[in-house]
């Protein structure tokens, strides 16, 4: 999909997490349906799947569809819907061929029947993907998914399986969404928004942020380059001097 790109200087994130936003607002100023945002959204999704690759980036984690999304008029949930189930079931071969691994993250069991089997099939067809490997945010919440941890860590507290005192920092990311994948080292948000919006609360923790004032259709793989070369040039401290 891409090469290496050699201009990225100093350390580059391992994973990088992005908030897609302002797809309505980039249709809108052009007159044009909020769908038609998404759908040049999803072509920035590749502009940054390939950036990713390049820069040597090792996961990608993208915030396609939150909990919160559902409150949207019943017609661009649907159009959002179909929107990912074409994606899962038109991409999965160029990422298999590009080495790609795509799975979802969220509650999908709440997503429709066929949007769930598109992404099964994608996850399933790509899983052996070890140049990049793509988390879609998908029905996802980051103070559900905390809730769910703990929920799971108090059934085997119940069950005498689990000493309360035991409990570590580790032993409840292991039951997140994301466990066994690093945390972000570097969070990118377009459109201009500085705020989480409920992703990925725990994970985020020591994550640099770099929020842009571009929209996400308008959002390239420079702009990803760009973001990147800044964070290779901050210092990370994680609470030290």
């Amino acid at each position: 999909m891409s090469r290496r790109d050699t201009n990225v200087e100093g350390c580059v994130p391992r994973h990088v997490a992005v908030i897609m936003d302002g797809n309505g607002r980039w249709a809108s100023a052009r007159g044009m349906a909020r769908s038609a945002g998404h759908e040049a959204g999803l072509q920035t999704v590749r502009e940054v799947v390939s950036g990713a690759i390049a820069c040597g980036v090792e996961y990608l984690t993208l915030y396609a569809f939150s909990t919160e999304n559902w409150k949207r008029p019943a017609q661009e949930v649907q159009q959002l819907m179909d929107l990912i189930g074409y994606a899962a079931e038109h991409y999965a071969e160029e990422f298999k061929r590009e080495r790609i691994s795509v799975r979802g993250i969220g509650c999908l069991e709440g997503l429709p029947l066929k949007v769930q089997a598109e992404m099964r099939k994608a996850t399933e067809a790509t899983a052996e993907g070890d140049r990049l490997k793509v988390l879609l945010a998908l029905n996802y919440g980051g103070r559900q998914e905390i809730v769910e941890s703990s929920k799971r860590l108090a059934r085997r507290a119940c069950a005498g399986e689990l000493d309360v005192e035991a409990i570590t920092e580790e032993e409840f990311a292991n039951g997140l969404y994301t466990a066994g994948i690093p945390d972000p080292d570097l969070l990118i948000r377009t459109s201009g928004e500085e705020r989480l919006s409920n992703f990925l609360l725990w994970q985020l923790a020591y994550a640099e942020f770099c929020f842009l004032p571009k929209y996400w259709p308008d959002f390239t793989r420079e702009d990803f380059r760009t973001a990147v070369g800044e964070y290779a040039g901050r210092r990370r401290r994680y609470g030290g001097v």
